[in-house]
């Protein structure tokens, strides 16, 4: 596995890859990588001759208080856990590397990024869907995977290739979970003991929902409310950021379920801020 630090270099060999006729696959992340990270590299190999894995923890994508300085790295375990899923190229670009100092481009989806997590972080895609265009030009894939769970991401950079003609195919990749059902996340590591035995709630709670939903519960005011109390009940002490039953698509808020559905919460559990969604089809 080669190490590259420099754009420069990753897209001149790009460039030469794509010209011997090698497909290019690409899994963006930001680090510190756990089984689903490293399941998305499985999936990108079975479909490329050259895999590159990008680890950078995109400074633009975070906002004020939150866990930037803080967010967990570990090069080169990470480093070995991508040589041995048959990683071919690890780019781990500097922060200087990637934005200059007077960096002042930027790329937006607003109508998909302005519910959900838009609404707390109101940064955040911004600079997601700035950091994957770069990442795009510098790798040039023909192919990227991403992660389920954070749909709302994967929904904006899909609506984003189709919109700025990127000729990359965008594929998601389902969530990987414990066997709890807590779905992986770099940021579980924030999670005490205690913490990580009612954190499950979060995707049972999901559950629940579809149960309601199956015996002909549409309402989704009424889905959301006995949610909220779910959680209230099962995760003592948590704070939910939202809870929200959109199209899967557009990520628009649906008042009543009646054809393919998305319902997605975030939750406050002591220092880690918990992801997780489920797909309702009726």
């Amino acid at each position: 596995m080669e190490i590259i630090r420099n754009p420069q270099e990753l897209q001149n060999l790009s460039l030469l890859l794509r010209s011997e006729g090698k497909t290019i696959a690409l899994v963006p992340t930001m680090g510190f990588f756990h089984e689903g990270h490293l399941q998305l590299m499985s999936e990108a190999r079975k479909q490329a001759d050259v895999l590159i894995v990008s680890l950078f923890v995109n400074p633009t994508q975070f906002g004020e208080n939150e866990d930037l300085d803080n967010y967990p790295n570990d090069i080169e375990r990470d480093s070995k856990l991508a040589e041995e899923r048959g990683v071919d190229i690890l780019f781990i670009p500097s922060k200087g590397s990637m934005y200059y100092p007077t960096h002042s481009t930027w790329v937006e989806v607003p109508e998909l990024a302005k519910n959900l997590c838009g609404q707390s972080r109101p940064v955040h895609f911004r600079g997601v869907a700035t950091i994957v265009t770069k990442l795009f030009m510098t790798a040039l894939p023909h192919i990227a995977v991403f992660g389920e769970k954070d749909w709302q991401q994967l929904a904006l950079i899909k609506r984003m290739v189709r919109d700025l003609n990127i000729p990359v195919n965008i594929q998601g990749h389902p969530i990987v979970r414990e066997e709890s059902g807590l779905a992986l996340s770099s940021r579980n590591v924030y999670l005490t003991e205690e913490e990580k035995k009612v954190a499950p709630m979060l995707q049972q709670g999901l559950q629940e929902m579809k149960k309601a939903v199956a015996k002909g519960e549409a309402d989704s005011a009424k889905l959301k409310k006995s949610l909220t109390d779910f959680y209230a009940a099962n995760i003592p002490g948590s704070q939910v950021d939202y809870i929200e039953i959109v199209h899967p698509e557009n990520i628009s808020i649906l008042e009543k379920i009646e054809g393919p559905a998305l319902c997605a919460v975030a939750v406050q559990v002591g220092k880690a801020r918990l992801i997780d969604n489920l797909q309702i089809n009726v």
